[in-house]
């Protein structure tokens, strides 16, 4: 059983009050908010360890290097990758994403090849395939879904080619909710064409589900720091050793190379070859943090909590005039969170009355234009939740929300 009220004491945030109303944060698939764990462990860093890596034998640059690597270690571990080196550290998903489609794809993919994605993506896994589509002249597709929020899969079936190089999908929706099963989709890719590699955007599923990349059956998976309790400015790429290991690097300097000469070099083994530059070594250890403290928890607990609150959220929403879900109607087949709409109001003005009353959503298309346009809408407003939140904050959110109802029909 999650102990919230313990829980709320490590984020002393929540402690505010906006507009003189307790602060109730129901904007979390957007960004969480940080543990004082997380922020003391990179205190800790900046205070007492804080050096270079990899460039010194004084004993600061050892310490740094050393709590690098540790915290590269814990986040392999956190996900079950086989090896350290498979973790790439980047800044966020979307440059995760960006890197296996320059890397990755500007060495595969060809003129007439085909890429898949899917309608309910966010923009960062489209746009970078737009790009190298155009590029490449190659073809772009989109898998589309129904009114349920459910991705047709008997449409990937019968348009699976021998030139499918990649299909890209997210794991869960940050608009829909929906949890795509992105094992079972896998599966079908590589039973029609198992040279077709799988990329997995995990950003909104990783603060949330237990994650085995093994079990996804994918090639390459994305998340970022910031939703998953750490620091702003950190992500992940994890990929399959193998693969990896055949793509050509994806930024130029530092660290990446192995040898320089004045007419070519030779680069780094991995996970080096793709982190060049200076790394965010604190934010490293602010994401292990964040893996440490979610494991404490138990990542079986967090989904089960956060299960409870959207069905709760849910079964209220579904009740009452004038709102609109978007997405699966049965908490058990999305993640925490909830994208409606509300009769003749738009979503940027219930998202500030909203936050008169304290709560913090979100409102607009939230990165996800191609989906909104399917579903005819131009916004909608997201609630979206994690372990520091309660039913009793569900309860004043659907109070405020009546009352922006009834403020706007009188």
């Amino acid at each position: 059983m999650l102990n919230t009220v313990k829980i709320r004491e490590d984020f002393p945030i929540l402690s505010r009050r906006i507009n003189g109303k307790p602060l109730i944060y129901f904007d979390n698939a957007a960004t969480s908010q940080k543990p004082k764990q997380v922020l003391a462990a990179m205190d800790e860093y900046y205070l007492n360890h804080n050096a270079n890596i990899n460039r010194g034998v004084h004993t600061l640059g050892e310490e740094s290097t050393l709590m690098y690597e540790q915290a590269r270690e814990t986040v392999a571990h956190f996900i079950h990758a086989t090896k350290p080196e498979e973790i790439i550290f980047t800044r966020n998903s979307t440059e995760a994403i960006n890197l296996v489609a320059y890397s990755w794809g500007r060495a595969n993919i060809k003129s007439g090849d085909e890429i898949i994605t899917t309608m309910m993506e966010h923009h960062s896994n489209i746009v970078p395939w737009q790009l190298l589509a155009a590029e490449k002249k190659a073809k772009l597709l989109y898998i589309p879904f129904d009114q349920d929020g459910q991705l047709d899969l008997e449409w990937l079936k019968t348009h699976i080619t021998n030139r499918t190089k990649i299909v890209t999908i997210v794991h869960i929706s940050n608009a829909l909710g929906t949890i795509n099963d992105v094992s079972k989709i896998a599966e079908i890719v590589k039973t029609i064409n198992p040279r077709t590699l799988v990329l997995v955007d995990g950003s909104q599923s990783v603060p949330h589900l237990p994650i085995d990349v093994q079990k996804l059956h994918c090639d390459f998976f994305a998340f970022t720091g910031h939703k998953m309790l750490g620091p702003m400015g950190i992500g992940v790429l994890w990929g399959k050793e193998k693969i990896l290991n055949s793509m050509p690097p994806f930024l130029g300097g530092g660290d990446m190379i192995r040898e320089v000469f004045l007419d070519h070099s030779t680069w780094n083994t991995l996970p080096e070859k793709f982190e060049a530059g200076t790394p965010n070594v604190a934010g490293a250890v602010g994401l292990a943090a964040a893996c440490n403290y979610l494991t404490h928890i138990g990542m079986d607990v967090i989904r089960r909590h956060e299960l409870e609150l959207t069905n709760y959220a849910l079964l209220k929403l579904l009740k009452m005039k004038g709102i609109h879900v978007i997405g699966p109607k049965e908490a058990e087949r999305r993640g925490g969170l909830i994208a409606f709409t509300v009769d003749h109001i738009h979503a940027h003005d219930v998202a500030q009355m909203l936050d008169q009353e304290g709560i913090a959503v979100r409102s607009g298309h939230h990165c996800t234009m191609p989906l909104h346009s399917q579903l005819g809408l131009t916004a909608t407003t997201r609630v979206s939740f994690n372990v520091y939140n309660t039913k009793e904050e569900v309860d004043v959110f659907v109070r405020a929300l009546k009352k922006v109802q009834t403020t706007f029909r009188t």
